[in-house]
């Protein structure tokens, strides 16, 4: 999931969506982009431990934003309020991703251009799949463009924010400063019209006129754009009044009061607002429309304006029907007006209940967003944008469908039948699916039936070419075996038949074991033998294994040859995701659903459990894997609750000596892999590599598993086991 938030305002409102995504989408990436200096700074404070990746928003050229898709793969982007990007929209939707509009609003200011351009906007707008509006009269904004999209109102994210406590040196300095009276003057802005004055200049004036009759006042004045700070500084010096910067504040800062604290820093405003008697909301007394009076509301707080309320004309509406807002009609209206809440404490605390009982009603927009992200992202099917040179490639792809077609007709006509039943486990993409996990699944459920399985496979990696039969839990090289194999033996499920051969391997096996059926692992594209039941894997973190036939994608078929499948297993799957576009795409054969649960960490170097859960939260930790798809292990890890980098290798990468030890710095404790990497590890590694590594133990788990054992016993028939 790609989410866009272009500046401060736009991090704030993302924090909660990005926190009930976190809670109830677990295993999902999560990127946020930004475009602004204070909004980078500030998202890496508060969402880096929540998220992915946060990274600068691409320039709007096709090529850049294709570039962040390839890495991304995002299934769905969120565009916090109308960020409006044309080739971002166009290329997020061209690959396979939907587009959601959360706390969409067009500003009075922006609706004139918006009308006049009304058929280049509808055109754009019309890439979103739903805007959720912040208010009716927003929604109506958009309909009245022509935008094609689904709007509906979904409220302002804004209310749902629930900032945390002031940052602690401020909360000590107020304590130890001990204010009579604390005034916010927040988001003050420059003018905008010749007429307009300087807002912050109009609250300095209020601030001097106030000083006589509050000796104890403490002003916190907050200009509401960074390369205002030096400016506001100046201004307070020349006035000659007590002041010090939030930038340079210790615990025991002195300040003569009456005085002001200037907040030099971005992203702290919210939290402060629990400490405040009045606030004053900037960006009224200057045609700017205004900025979001809740955010103190929701605090209980008494809010003065100005007259310039555009940007959240509904809210106003709200708040002066209710009573619970203070205008002023000029900057020379500010000083009584603050001076009178300040005065009267019955009135102040009138004015805040209403104005946060106003503000509690109108919360709930995380819960409608996210109703629409787990809905649209389940409808996502993400396929990369094609790279220029990657069109020559097509070519080739078509020889290689022709060849595999040949292929498969050729070795279909001599196909052959082993005396026992078949099952076959594989996938129609290059790289992980899950397929010897899920295939370990089948045969433990088996097993359990009364069965006696073993396993059929080509040795992928390994250096020899001969056929090879092995008794479950055999010590074999992985040169002699292939690095799944080495899963299979451990698994102590049965014999395994190692050789490019299928039937001959089986056909030695059925003789030499007592196995009443074969599981055929990663057979989709094995044609010299028949199987009774082909079972294809699909990984819904890759369902659609780049979307092209190799070597222009990963695909090694096309998408058609699915036909041949008699059901399907959706691997590595999410509690409550449905994929009701897998689902489309699979048609209407049978279709089951498998996750992978987490058993364990095995010490490498001893072949023990370890319980060692609680140290791996203490970091130290590096993480590597050479799989098809290094994401199954990333959310095995976030599964865990471990958020930490993985170094990828190539599927069925061959460690050197040096590899391993580049990953070991001087703080790590832990070096974490799968039980697939283990077996690739060169010979002498315990010696070399002077800390621990511990791989992942783990197991799919198929969802209704009752049913799905009905139905493969049903297909198969199976030799019932000796002695009965």
């Amino acid at each position: 999931m790609w989410l866009h938030a272009i500046s401060v305002g736009e991090v704030i409102s993302a924090a909660p969506l990005i926190q009930a995504i976190r809670q109830e989408m677990k295993g999902v990436a999560v990127f946020v982009s930004v475009g602004t200096l204070a909004g980078r700074e500030l998202a890496a404070r508060r969402l880096a431990r929540m998220t992915d990746g946060i990274f600068y928003a691409p320039l709007d050229y096709a090529w850049c934003v294709r570039s962040v898709i390839r890495v991304i793969r995002p299934s769905l982007l969120v565009v916090m309020e109308t960020e409006i990007w044309p080739n971002l929209w166009r290329e997020t939707r061209k690959a396979g991703a939907h587009l959601l509009v959360v706390n969409g609003r067009i500003s009075d200011k922006a609706l004139p251009s918006y009308r006049r351009f009304r058929g280049l906007f509808r055109e754009v707008l019309s890439e979103a799949t739903t805007i959720l509006a912040q208010t009716q009269e927003n929604a109506q904004r958009y309909r009245s463009l022509g935008c094609a999209s689904e709007i509906r109102y979904g409220g302002n994210l804004k209310y749902d924010f629930r900032p945390g406590p002031p940052p602690p040196v401020v909360s000590a300095w107020i304590a130890w400063l001990k204010p009579a009276r604390v005034w916010i003057a927040a988001s003050t802005m420059p003018p905008e019209a010749a007429n307009d004055p300087d807002e912050d200049d109009a609250v300095l004036d209020a601030f001097e006129q106030l000083s006589s009759s509050e000796p104890g006042l403490l002003l916190i004045l907050v200009p509401r754009r960074p390369e205002r700070f030096e400016s506001a500084a100046a201004k307070l010096s020349k006035r000659g009044l007590h002041f010090v910067r939030r930038s340079t504040l210790e615990p025991s800062t002195p300040l003569d009061l009456p005085g002001v604290l200037l907040l030099d820093t971005v992203g702290e405003l919210a939290s402060l607002f629990r400490v405040a008697d009045v606030v004053f909301m900037g960006g009224t007394l200057v045609q700017r429309g205004g900025h979001n009076i809740l955010e103190p509301a929701l605090f209980g707080k008494p809010v003065v304006t100005g007259p310039d309320l555009r940007n959240f004309a509904e809210i106003a509406a709200d708040f002066r029907q209710a009573g619970a807002l203070v205008e002023v009609a000029t900057a020379a209206g500010l000083a009584p007006a603050v001076a009178d809440l300040l005065s009267d404490e019955h009135k102040r605390q009138r004015l805040g209940e209403l104005s946060a009982e106003l503000a509690r009603a109108r919360a709930g927009a995380t819960e409608t967003a996210m109703a629409e992200v787990r809905r649209l992202h389940d409808l996502g099917l993400p396929r990369p944008p094609v790279r220029w040179w990657e069109w020559l490639l097509v070519p080739l792809s078509w020889l290689w469908r022709c060849g595999v077609a040949i292929d498969r007709w050729r070795k279909r006509r001599s196909a052959r039948t082993l005396p026992k039943p078949v099952i076959s486990v594989g996938g129609i993409g290059m790289g992980g699916a899950g397929k010897t996990p899920f295939a370990l699944c089948v045969a433990k459920m088996l097993r359990e039936a009364g069965q006696v399985p073993a396993f059929l496979t080509r040795g992928y990696g390994r250096e020899s070419n001969r056929t090879i039969l092995l008794e479950a839990g055999a010590d074999a090289p992985v040169s002699l075996t292939g690095d799944e194999a080495q899963i299979l033996l451990r698994s102590r499920m049965g014999p395994v038949g190692i050789g490019a051969d299928r039937f001959e391997t089986g056909s030695r096996l059925s003789v030499e074991s007592g196995a009443t059926l074969f599981m055929l692992d990663d057979g989709f594209q094995h044609h010299r033998l028949r199987r009774d039941l082909d079972l294809v894997l699909i990984d819904c973190l890759d369902p659609l294994a780049g979307g092209r036939v190799f070597p222009a994608g990963r695909l090694r078929e096309p998408l058609a040859a699915l036909g041949r499948a008699d059901a399907f297993v959706l691997t590595r799957t999410q509690l409550g995701r449905n994929y009701p576009a897998i689902l489309h795409m699979l048609g209407e054969k049978p279709v089951f659903r498998a996750s992978v649960r987490a058993l364990g960490w095995v010490n490498a170097n001893t072949g023990e459990e370890t319980h060692v859960h609680a140290l791996l939260h203490q970091g130290g930790l590096h993480a590597f894997c050479g799989l098809g798809n290094p994401a199954s292990f990333r959310q095995s890890l976030a599964g865990l609750s471990l958020d930490l980098p993985v170094s990828e290798f190539a599927d069925h990468h061959t460690y050197r000596i040096d590899e391993i030890a580049s990953l070991v710095n001087a703080d790590t404790r832990f070096l974490l892999t799968t039980e697939k990497d283990v077996a690739n590890l060169p010979d002498g590694w315990e010696k070399a590599i002077r800390v621990p590594i511990l791989w992942l133990r783990i197991e799919m788990e198929i969802e209704d598993a009752e049913r799905f054992c009905s139905f493969v016993l049903s297909r198969l028939k199976p030799t019932p086991p000796p002695g009965r």
